[in-house]
């Protein structure tokens, strides 16, 4: 009878740790839709489309030169905007927007505990955010992606509560981290397929030339670079 209240019990620790490394994980993959279930790729298409889309701005730097290469080469993306960061740059905001690509709420503070907050607390900074793009565009934001991909049951019960659409991606960059452009555009090409949607950031040097690499790469391959739009018809 001790033997089997042993058994029970390490079998019963054994489903907890289970349990709480696969919540722990679903909170960090977006992929997975543990708590929220958001698009990270769109279908395969005959035209060949590509989504890419850029987190953290807009840098009143680094966005301008994003924006004029995608004009250069013909492509449209999706822009995660910082609430705080509109505010600050609400000219570079407006360009993105003027320029026919489209932008999505990244939260208003991008906060390193965003995965510890409240659910009043993550909404309050959603809505911060929509009232400013509302205040500027005169139109209702529709697209979130969470700061750094977190999801957790506060954060979903408050997307659901805002009617937000959830967007991941399936190719992430890791530009922020990367020691050289050549290293992103070769992860990225070796990953590329029709209906992806690329992660990038607008906020440094070596996401501007990776980003023009890529594009020479796209239209090599005649794959087509527009925003996520279709989402919000």
């Amino acid at each position: 009878m001790e033997g089997w209240s042993m058994f029970t019990f390490i079998v019963g620790l054994c489903i907890l740790f289970v349990g709480v490394s696969f919540t722990i994980i679903g909170s960090f993959r977006m992929k997975m839709n543990y708590f929220l279930k958001g698009i990270h790729q769109l279908p395969v298409n005959e035209n060949r489309e590509i989504y890419i889309t850029f987190d953290d701005g807009p840098h009143p730097d680094f966005t301008p030169k994003i924006l004029a290469l995608l004009e250069r080469y013909n492509a449209k993306a999706t822009f995660f905007c910082i609430g705080k960061n509109i505010e600050k740059h609400p000219d570079v905001f407006l360009e993105i927007i003027q320029q026919g690509h489209l932008i999505g709420n990244h939260s208003y503070l991008h906060s390193n505990n965003y995965g510890f907050l409240s659910t009043k607390a993550v909404e309050e900074d959603i809505v911060k955010t929509q009232q400013i793009i509302a205040r500027l565009t005169g139109c209702e934001n529709k697209l979130f992606r969470p700061p750094f991909g977190v999801t957790n049951p506060n954060i979903a019960r408050a997307v659901k509560k805002i009617n937000l659409k959830t967007i991941g991606w399936s190719i992430r960059s890791y530009d922020t981290i990367a020691k050289s452009p050549e290293m992103v555009t070769e992860k990225i090409n070796k990953k590329i397929k029709s209906g992806a949607i690329i992660l990038l950031h607008d906020t440094s040097q070596l996401t501007v030339e990776v980003l023009e690499q890529l594009l020479i790469s796209f239209e090599s391959k005649s794959f087509n670079a527009k925003t996520l739009s279709l989402l919000i018809k």
